[in-house]
């Protein structure tokens, strides 16, 4: 039986932030090992033979107001500025969403366009960003009747088709994701950082995990192996209810499938993301090539299916933030509270919550300062 010291199971963001952290300031040996045969987890992209930088599991980009995460990731990587701006195909035209200003002057008549953004300004403010669900309940009929058209046309279906799930039976912190913004500002994301890794994700996460006290073993996963290797602690970014043998139930989760086409000229949308919240089963389209401004003759996209994590023949990718479920996932921490082995839990799958990638690098960041301190 192998015995280590710091075992990290799970080499994505999450676990290559934590196992940097032991090694670094603690002058300790980390083993990470990942099911997969690749770093980076679903960050993980790769040149292909058109010169285009694909993310293997989806568009990634990153943004953050936390500065400390920023200047951690800046040490391994420099930045392409990009501003994330993402379009949906709602009654035949191409608006900006989060829905603004600029998307109600492109889908309603003027007058009554200006009605109803003298009507936010006047409710709200100005560069305000007000969740569907709340808008919904407002005593205001021309502001009812905007935010019914929004939740029709924008975030009914897609939600539909993303969670299995109407708006209503998800929390708060999923439907406020995509609000109203008061504003005229097109970008997805107002943060102050914001950018893609120059030489990509997963060049970024070989460099952080670049030390002499890491030790690396792809195609290993822990399920198989655990009852061969001990170890002092464990940082777990995979799934707490499988950690546990599914004890109490399984957490359930949304997953993807991708559909990655390769068209023969240099553009095929006209920004990064276009939205079908009503047409089609994909939910969305992503072209690749916009991300860090590659030159190619030939461009790749990919089409996204939301569909319903099955063990075994998918991968989890969204925990499913709804009320029953998070008591469920409040079992497995009681759980792991009353383990008696030096186990934490961390990343989307670990801690269950729907993290963006600053957050999960952070919450990475605070669990090492809290074990730090009880060493």
């Amino acid at each position: 039986m192998e015995k280590v010291k710091n075992l990290v199971v799970g080499c994505g963001l999450s676990g290559a932030t934590i196992a940097r952290q032991i090694a670094e300031i603690c002058k300790e040996e980390v083993t990470i090992i990942d099911k997969r045969s690749s770093i980076a987890g679903n960050c993980y992209d790769y040149i292909d033979e058109n010169n285009i930088c694909i993310h293997k599991y989806g568009t990634h980009i990153f943004h953050t107001n936390l500065e400390e995460v920023w200047k951690f990731l800046s040490r391994f990587t420099k930045w392409h500025p990009y501003f994330h701006q993402v379009v949906a195909q709602i009654d035949g035209k191409e608006v900006p969403i989060p829905f603004n200003f600029n998307s109600i002057e492109m889908i309603f008549p003027y007058e009554m366009a200006k009605k109803f953004e003298k009507k936010l300004i006047n409710r709200y403010g100005f560069n305000i960003k007000v969740p569907i669900l709340e808008l919904k309940k407002e005593g205001d009929k021309d502001l009812e009747f905007l935010a019914q058209y929004v939740y029709e046309k924008v975030f009914l279906n897609y939600t539909l088709k993303q969670w299995g799930l109407s708006p209503e039976e998800l929390d708060p912190t999923v439907t406020g994701r995509v609000p109203i913004y008061i504003s005229k500002d097109n970008r997805y994301f107002q943060d102050k950082y914001q950018g893609i890794p120059m030489e990509g994700y997963t060049r970024l996460v070989e460099k952080i995990l670049d030390h002499p006290y890491i030790h690396i073993h792809l195609s290993q996963d822990y399920h198989k192996i655990k009852n061969d290797i001990e170890f002092d602690k464990l940082f777990f970014t995979g799934c707490i209810d499988e950690f546990y043998d599914f004890e109490f139930g399984e957490l359930p989760y949304r997953s993807l499938n991708f559909d990655f086409r390769t068209y023969p000229y240099p553009y095929f949308q006209r920004n990064a993301t276009v939205n079908y919240p009503n047409n089609f089963d994909f939910t969305r389209i992503g072209e690749y090539k916009y991300f860090l401004n590659n030159t190619s003759d030939h461009t790749v996209v990919s089409y996204e299916y939301p569909e319903p994590y099955i063990r075994g023949e998918n991968d989890p990718y969204y925990p499913i933030i709804k009320k029953e479920n998070q008591l469920l996932y409040q079992r497995y921490l009681n759980k792991a509270a009353q383990d008696p082995r030096h186990i934490y839990f961390l990343g989307r799958l670990g801690d269950y919550k729907y993290y963006d990638m600053d957050k999960a690098i952070n919450r990475a960041l605070l669990l090492f300062k809290e074990v730090k301190e009880k060493w």
